[in-house]
């Protein structure tokens, strides 16, 4: 065949074939030759599927490499040989057909539609114009089945289109109803790419079944059933400019945070020295830290505890002649000697602590009795915990994921990442630097958050080094060691977050929500802290208890899918151990059942507590708030464990994350209204951070639950979700769930933050326990 060329376009020929036989031992061989290559294939063509079944096509079409324009201005010539050749002993009818293509280059913002099939691949050249840096090639179709592969690959002959060989060069994607991926000039030195279509001739890699009519190495023809229509639109990328933008947006939107501390810290400061300079500082004003020097009057030792006032204002609490060698209660020095109080070690104060903590009304007061220091310190050992966890942690999570990162560049394989390729924006070596970037809020207000908790430390400490006794007996007591944690948690979770969506997938999904438990536990633990500073759970009882979470979250990732025999046991753990910490919260820790006198003490001790607490005292429980709050945390937690042991639901991380975010929300409910009904006061700031918290959280969770992607299905089906930016043409929705998020859980914080700020002026022995 002689092919002439007049058009200064690139000129591109499609060879059609077609033979009614179909003898595999006598196929019909075709070679074409060209100037600079040669494509052949049979006739018969089979496809190699599942479990070796086989797929055979009489009809075959297939586009040859195509010529390059010369500059010439006379036509060119360009000659091609098609040879067809059969070993059969009898003659093989064929039809052979070579056509020149009309539409071979693809245009900018210009849909283009066509129909492809297994033996009929299709690919098309497109070029770069000149003021254009990036291309998103968006691929539709109205038709989920058959399975497709869409693949951008450099102007090189053979050019790799059948099912077989398309995965061995350039990028690509499986597709069912969507596809779309992002082209940058800098990939291809010609300024140029062929974008490729291949149908698969089974759909199992797109989520679809095998065909069971079709057992074993049965051949089938399957030509009229395999065809798909396709479109394909070319749309230009977004500018460098808007990289910048979105930058700066995300940096200044979270400075005004820092910007708004600033003003209500210099506000609060005005107010307070106002108030000083007056000579009196008003409960009504309590927000702060109180620095005004007030006198220690005669009946209160210098030395006491933070928690005693005196022997008639601790409800009936006995003053322990302990106190009286304590060191001040401004000398908080780092001796790693006083790990427990003096009483401690006392066996007679252990029946005092029964004494005090199974009161039927507590005060704080009867909670706060430990040394200052003493408590301090262990509240600090969540802090120095969670950075060493932090670094462990990270640093293998950051190798993996620039791994997973690597992979995908250098095999070209975009099925490894679930991506909303729509709107995922490339920058150096990463696929999708726009959700990157948006973890930054989570990195600054963390940060934030550690500066508000620093700027409160240090004026407590001054306070304490003045002797202010408002600041010595009266609030609640003041341990920042779980704020300074739950900061750095904060942060943790956006390193972790934008770890996570380098190559989000179903294997490291573990990855950003592990800081998330952390974040809930952390915030349930500081909120019993406040009315329980000395029967707090230690931090390395609950860094364990988180890391046996973790560890769970993990088997649920593998075994999770359909072992019934795992829901089995997690659903068991999950009840005993609410069960257990019930118990716990209900005697506020001093339920025992050892009995030293008798080897069958135990059991007699679980038999009298069974009927003096539940049977003797069932019409009216002895600690009536606790007790309803326990009833409603165990069947929100029961209810859980069913709905898990019935459903099995396959993403197991954020059904753990469910069951800590729901008693979080549970106990701090709990607390407000307990709050409320014990006549405290909400002051402005921790009023407008709880409407700010739930005004940001209901905005945050509408943009989560808009699915863009989902790793519990194929890639193919992951795309159909897919949907373009809408927040500067460079964020998408999860991306504005991170910012919300952010701001979320800081405003969450701070509302643990302030949210007894009214109690600054009340003695403790008149806060009650809850």
């Amino acid at each position: 065949f002689s092919l002439c060329s007049l058009s200064p376009q690139v000129d591109a020929v499609r060879v059609y074939v077609n033979s009614s036989s179909e003898n595999l031992q006598y196929p019909v061989l075709f070679v074409v030759r060209q100037q600079k290559g040669v494509l052949s294939w049979q006739v018969p063509l089979i496809f190699r599927g599942l479990y070796q079944r086989t797929y055979n096509y009489q009809e075959v079409s297939r586009t040859l490499c195509p010529s390059e324009p010369t500059p010439e201005t006379r036509p060119s010539e360009q000659i091609i040989f098609v040879d067809v050749a059969s070993m059969a002993p009898f003659n093989i009818a064929y039809e052979l057909l070579v056509t020149r293509l009309e539409n071979f280059q693809l245009e900018t913002n210009k849909a283009f539609n066509f129909t492809a099939s297994p033996s009929q691949p299709q690919y098309f050249l497109y070029k770069f114009p000149p003021d254009v840096d990036s291309v998103i090639i968006n691929v539709v179709s109205d038709a989920a089945y058959p399975c497709s592969v869409v693949s951008v690959q450099d102007i090189v002959c053979p050019v790799y289109d059948l099912d077989h060989n398309v995965e061995f060069n350039g990028v690509y994607q499986s597709m069912t109803k969507q596809a779309a991926i992002t082209v940058q000039r800098k990939d291809f030195p010609g300024e140029q790419f062929f974008v490729v279509f291949v149908i698969k001739p089974e759909d199992y890699a797109c989520g679809g079944s095998v065909p069971s009519s079709i057992h074993g190495n049965v051949n089938r023809t399957w030509n009229l059933q395999r065809t798909k229509n396709l479109q394909v639109t070319i749309l230009p990328s977004i500018k460098k400019s808007v990289y910048v933008q979105a930058m700066f947006f995300s940096f200044l939107s979270f400075l005004s945070f820092y910007l708004g501390s600033v003003v209500v810290a210099f506000v609060h400061y005005i107010r307070v020295q106002r108030k000083a300079s007056a000579g009196r500082l008003s409960p009504e004003h309590g927000s702060g830290m109180m620095t005004s020097s007030h006198p220690i009057s005669a009946s209160t030792p210098e030395g006491s505890s933070y928690g005693a006032i005196d022997e008639s204002s601790s409800s009936g609490a006995r003053q322990l002649s302990s106190l009286e060698r304590r060191a001040p209660a401004g000398s908080d020095t780092d001796s790693s000697v006083e790990e427990e109080s003096d009483f401690d070690t006392m066996p007679e104060i252990e029946s005092d602590k029964n004494i005090i903590r199974t009161k039927v009304f507590l005060y704080l007061s009867d909670l706060s009795r430990k040394d200052r220091r003493i408590v301090s310190k262990k509240y600090k050992i969540y802090f120095w915990n969670i950075i060493t966890i932090a670094v462990f942690y990270a640093l293998p999570v950051i190798q993996l994921v620039i791994t997973y990162q690597t992979v995908v560049n250098v095999t070209g394989n975009q099925d490894i990442c679930y991506y909303n390729f729509l709107c995922a924006h490339p920058l150096g070596v990463l696929s999708a630097f726009n959700n990157i970037l948006s973890n930054v809020g989570h990195m600054m207000l963390g940060f934030l958050f550690l500066l508000i908790v620093l700027r409160r430390d240090i004026l407590h400490r001054r306070a304490m080094e003045m002797k202010d006794i408002y600041t010595l007996d009266y609030g609640i007591p003041k341990h920042f060691g779980l704020f300074y944690a739950m900061g750095i948690a904060l942060m943790m979770e956006g390193v972790l977050s934008a770890c996570y969506h380098v190559c989000p997938n179903y294997s490291n999904f573990q990855f950003d929500t592990s800081f998330m438990y952390m974040i809930a536990g952390l915030c349930m633990l500081k909120l019993y802290q406040t009315r329980h500073p000395d029967i707090n759970a230690s931090a390395y009882s609950a860094y364990a208890s988180f890391a046996v979470v973790i560890s769970l979250a993990v088997l649920g990732v593998v075994f999770g899918k359909n072992d019934m025999w795992f829901w089995l046991i997690f659903s068991l753990i999950h009840i005993l151990g609410s069960l257990a910490l019930s118990t716990q919260i209900y005697y506020m820790g001093r339920f025992k059942i050892d009995d030293p006198d008798s080897d069958m003490g135990i059991f007699r001790r679980a038999v009298m507590v069974l009927y003096t607490d539940c049977i003797q005292q069932c019409s009216r429980p002895m600690y009536m708030d606790r007790m309803v709050l326990l009833i409603v945390g165990n069947l929100v937690n029961w209810s859980f464990a069913i709905f898990g042991l019935v459903y099995r639901p396959r993403d197991f991380a954020s059904y753990i994350l469910g069951i800590f975010i729901c008693n979080l929300l549970l106990y701090l409910a709990f607390y407000i209204i307990m709050k409320l009904r014990s006549s405290e006061r909400l002051l402005p700031i921790p009023m407008f951070c709880i409407v700010a918290t739930a005004v940001v959280w209901a905005a945050a969770l509408y943009f989560f639950f808009q699915t863009l992607s989902s790793w519990e299905e194929t890639p193919a089906e992951s795309r159909e979700k897919n949907r373009p930016c809408i927040l500067l043409g460079f964020f998408d929705d999860h991306d504005v769930w991170h910012f919300l998020s952010a701001a979320a859980l800081f405003f969450s914080f701070l509302v643990l933050l302030t949210l007894d700020d009214d109690l600054d002026t009340v003695r403790r022995d008149k806060i009650p326990v809850f």
